[in-house]
C-alpha cells in the first residue's frame, strides 16, 4: 500500500480522568522573585517524569485511534505512532502542561491576579531529554494589613433642589436639543465655533483634527491637555480668523515625546454657530421621552438631578472612604502596570457617569480629565479597588445577576437604547469584569457606609466651565465607551415617563 501523508485529527481526550482519580500533582521547582508589591517574576522547572508521564497518556490515548498508512486503526507499533505524532502530541502536552502548571501555581502560592500571565507559549518547549524550563510575569494584589473600616466619620453632601435648579438643568436640557445655526457676527460666550486644530511641537506637526465643533467657554479640555481662558481667546473671533495658544501637555500623556513640553496649537475658525433652543411643543415632549406636559419633563428633569446628587454624594463618601483605607497604602505601583489598566479605569469611570445621568459633554470632559491623570488617578483606583475587594471576600460580597441587570438597565435608559444592545456592547468591549468590579465596590461601599457615622454638608455644585474636545495633541487617543458630540436635535433623550428610575 502506497504511504500518503495523513494528520491526527483527534486531541487529546483530558475527560478521561474522572473526579474521583484527580491528576497527580506535578514535581515543580517554582523560583518567584518580587520586583514590586504588584508583581512576580516566577521561573519554573518541570520534572522530566511529569513531561514522560503526559506524553505518555498522550500517546496512550493516540494509539488506539491513530491512522497510520500499512496499518489497521489502532494497530501500528508505539514506536512508529509516537515518531509519526511526535510534533503534534508534544505541541498538545506543552499546552496541558503549562495550564496544569499555573493552576497548581497559583494553588499554592495564592496569587490574586489582576491580569493575565505575561509569557510567550511559542518560546517554550518540551525538550527531548531533561527538564522544562519556562518563565512568566504576572501582576498580583499586594499583600497589606487591612485598615480598620467599621466606625469611620464622614461627611455627606446634601440638596434639595428647588424650582430654580429645575429651571436651570431645564435650559441645559434644550440645549442638548437645540439647533446650532450660523451668525455673521463675532463669537461670544456659549457660541460654537467650528474649528480645524493643528498641534505643533517646533515645526513637526503632531495632530490635526477637522471640523470641531466647540462650546465657548473657560476651559476646553483635551485628552492629554487643557487651555485656559478658551473663552478669552475665542470671543470675538470669526470666520477666516486664526487663533493660537501655547499648551503644556500632561506628564501622563500617551505620546511619550511630548510629555510635560509645552506645544504649539492652531485654531482655523471656520463658522461660528449660535444655539437656537428648541420651543416646547407636543412634538418636543414627545420627542424627549413621550412627555405630555412639561410638568412631567420637570418631574423627569429633576429626577435627574438627584440621581446626579446620588453620584456625587457616592464619589464623596468613597472619597473619605478611600483616603482613609489608603492611608497607609504605600506600596508603589509600576508605571507599566499603571498605563496598562488606565483603560479599563477609564471605562468603569465612564460606566459609573452613564448611569449616573450625566450628559455627553460631562462625561467626554471628565474622561479628558482622567486622562490628563491618568497616572496618578490610575494608582489611585487601584489602591481603592484592591482594599475593596478584600473587604467584599472577607464579607462574602458578590455580584448577583440582578446587579448586572440593574446596571445595564440604568445605562439603557439613559442611552435609550435596549438593554440586550447595551449588554451586547460591553461584552464585546470585555467591559463586564470592570462592570463587576464596579459592582463590588459598590456594595463595599455601603457596608461602610452602614458602620460610619456620618454628618451633613451642604453639596457645592460646580459650574460647569468645560468644554471637551475628543482629540489629543499628541495624536488621536483609545476612546472609552463616549459618543461623538451631536448637535440639532441628535442629543439622548430622557429616560421614558413610564421607565423613569
Amino acid at each position: 500500500m502506497a504511504e500518503t501523508d495523513t494528520e491526527l485529527d483527534t486531541e487529546v481526550d483530558e475527560t478521561t480522568e474522572t473526579p474521583e482519580e484527580p491528576k497527580p500533582r506535578l514535581t515543580l521547582d517554582v523560583k518567584i522573585i518580587e520586583p514590586s508589591a504588584c508583581q512576580r517574576h516566577v521561573t519554573v522547572t518541570v520534572s522530566r517524569e511529569d513531561i514522560d508521564r503526559y506524553l505518555g497518556n498522550a500517546f496512550d490515548e493516540i494509539k488506539v485511534k491513530a491512522e497510520v498508512p500499512g496499518f489497521r486503526i489502532g494497530r501500528a507499533p508505539r514506536k512508529l505512532v509516537e515518531s509519526r505524532f511526535r510534533v503534534q502530541v508534544s505541541e498538545q502536552v506543552k499546552g496541558s502542561l503549562l495550564m496544569d502548571c499555573l493552576t497548581q501555581i497559583n494553588e499554592d502560592h495564592q496569587f490574586t491576579a489582576i491580569s493575565e500571565p505575561d509569557f510567550d507559549f511559542e518560546v517554550v518547549s518540551i525538550p527531548e531529554d531533561g527538564p522544562m524550563t519556562f518563565e512568566f510575569n504576572i501582576e498580583v494584589r499586594p499583600e497589606f494589613a487591612m485598615p480598620v473600616w467599621q466606625g469611620l466619620s464622614l461627611e455627606r453632601p446634601v440638596h434639595t433642589y428647588t424650582s430654580e435648579d429645575v429651571d436651570r438643568q431645564m435650559k441645559q436640557l434644550l440645549s442638548r436639543f437645540g439647533e446650532l445655526t450660523p451668525i455673521d457676527g463675532p463669537a461670544e460666550a456659549d457660541d460654537v465655533v467650528i474649528v480645524n486644530i493643528t498641534s505643533r511641537l517646533g515645526d513637526k506637526v503632531l495632530a490635526v483634527a477637522q471640523e470641531q465643533e466647540i462650546r465657548v467657554k473657560p476651559i476646553l479640555s483635551f485628552g492629554d491637555a487643557r487651555l485656559e481662558n478658551f473663552d478669552k481667546l475665542m470671543i470675538g473671533a470669526k470666520s477666516g480668523d486664526r487663533k493660537t495658544a501655547k499648551i503644556k501637555v500632561s506628564e501622563d500623556a500617551e505620546s511619550a515625546e511630548i510629555r510635560g513640553q509645552e506645544v504649539d496649537v492652531e485654531f482655523e475658525v471656520l463658522d461660528v454657530k449660535r444655539l437656537e433652543l428648541p420651543v416646547m411643543n407636543k412634538a418636543f415632549l414627545e420627542k424627549i421621552g413621550g412627555f405630555s406636559t412639561e410638568q412631567e419633563v420637570r418631574e423627569a428633569v429633576k429626577d435627574e438631578l438627584e440621581r446626579q446628587l446620588t453620584y456625587h454624594q457616592q464619589r464623596r463618601v468613597r472619597q473619605q472612604i478611600t483616603a482613609l483605607l489608603t492611608a497607609s497604602a504605600s506600596w508603589e505601583l509600576p508605571q507599566s502596570m499603571l498605563r496598562k489598566q488606565a483603560k479599563r479605569e477609564l471605562d468603569r469611570a465612564v460606566m459609573e457617569l452613564r448611569s449616573s445621568g450625566f450628559s455627553d459633554d460631562q462625561i467626554r470632559a471628565h474622561a479628558n480629565e482622567l486622562r490628563q491623570n491618568s497616572l496618578t488617578s490610575t494608582a489611585t483606583a487601584l489602591k481603592e479597588h484592591f482594599i475593596l475587594e478584600r473587604i467584599a471576600e472577607e464579607q462574602k460580597i458578590d455580584a448577583e445577576p440582578s446587579d448586572y441587570d440593574d446596571e445595564v438597565n440604568l445605562m439603557a435608559a439613559q442611552s435609550d437604547e435596549s438593554p440586550r444592545r447595551v449588554r451586547a456592547r460591553l461584552e464585546k468591549r470585555g467591559m463586564m469584569d470592570s462592570l463587576r468590579n464596579q459592582i463590588i465596590e459598590r456594595k463595599a461601599i455601603k457596608l461602610i457606609e452602614s458602620h460610619a457615622q456620618f454628618k451633613e454638608v451642604p453639596f457645592e455644585q460646580k459650574p460647569n466651565n468645560t468644554a471637551a474636545v475628543e482629540f489629543s495633541l499628541g495624536g488621536r487617543h483609545e476612546d472609552a465607551d463616549i459618543p461623538e458630540a451631536k448637535h440639532g436635535g441628535a442629543a439622548e433623550p430622557l429616560p421614558k415617563a413610564a421607565e423613569r428610575h
